[in-house]
């Protein structure tokens, strides 16, 4: 069922909506998906993800150009940066562990912020909850559209990252962080499962971004206020006094992806940062979901 036809059963004089097929919700999701892949600003987000990898390839091209090799080392985060010029397919890492500290979850915080407040900024909201749809299926859909989005939004950092990295450098066999050799086949799968980790690690930040949206009805303000609790986030977790907190927000274990990229992997930050995604998504989720099913919407 489209927008125009939920706003059809919703008119006066519809009569009573009928009771919708099985397929009805996966109708709702495909249309929501559709209306936030089609605007302006989604894709805008996505273009300036997609142009990060861009710029740091072309950098470390330029700086390499006299045949040195790229600042950087450690094996972790943003230190893949040194091993770029022996393998372009680290550009992959380097790229999403440059986006994933802000650009990404910044994109999600504005997709997230604005699912709920910005259909009752512009009056649509009321219209969405005819009876077949219902605030917890619409809410869930919402959600469900928010996690595409992360994932999209990883893949596109991570697909823009290869291309760069196959154009300007070499590609083949690489060496983990532990100094073992991988053929380039299993490089490629680690790639694909780092990108899946770290849409996973942006979830935490959807809930939050949707749970701030059922607050309002301002669009705006949604999405100001998911990036300033965001940003307010980051900064706590690197105040060093403030250690004994830190383990438990939810940005502390994004940069565990790169145990990954070990032999053999190690999983412990790993699951820690998955286990942290999943209580702040039920938490949040929760929240949302108490909030939205009690509020009054009057646009």
């Amino acid at each position: 069922m489209s927008r125009a036809e939920a706003a059809d059963l919703a008119a006066p004089g519809a009569g009573t909506p009928a009771r919708p097929n099985p397929l009805w919700s996966l109708g709702l999701l495909r249309d929501e998906l559709a209306v936030t892949f089609r605007r302006w600003r989604t894709l805008a987000l996505l273009g300036v993800l997609a142009a990060v990898p861009i710029l740091v390839g072309v950098a470390v091209r330029i700086e390499t150009g006299d045949g040195s090799r790229a600042a950087g080392g450690g094996g972790e985060g943003p230190a893949f940066i040194a091993q770029i010029t022996n393998n372009g397919l680290f550009l992959v890492f380097t790229a999403l562990a440059a986006t994933l500290p802000f650009f990404l979850p910044l994109a999600v915080g504005v997709v997230a912020g604005d699912a709920i407040a910005g259909e009752a900024g512009s009056g649509t909201l009321r219209y969405l909850l005819v009876a077949p749809a219902g605030r917890t299926r619409l809410l869930l859909t919402k959600y469900a559209t928010v996690l595409v989005f992360c994932l999209a939004a990883t893949l596109v950092v991570a697909v823009s990252a290869l291309a760069v990295g196959a154009l300007l450098f070499p590609l083949g066999g690489l060496t983990t962080i532990s100094g073992t050799q991988i053929t380039f086949t299993e490089g490629l799968g680690r790639a694909l499962l780092i990108a899946v980790v770290v849409a996973l690690s942006l979830t935490g930040v959807a809930a939050l971004g949707l749970f701030v949206s059922t607050l309002t009805n301002s669009g705006v303000a949604a999405m100001a206020t998911t990036v300033g609790l965001l940003i307010t986030v980051q900064i706590v977790d690197q105040i060093p006094q403030l250690h004994a907190v830190q383990p438990y927000l939810f940005p502390h274990y994004w940069l565990s992806f790169a145990d990954l990229m070990r032999q053999p992997v190690y999983w412990d930050d790993l699951v820690k940062n998955l286990e942290l995604q999943a209580l702040y998504a039920a938490v949040f989720g929760s929240a949302a979901w108490a909030r939205f099913t009690a509020k009054d919407i009057t646009a």
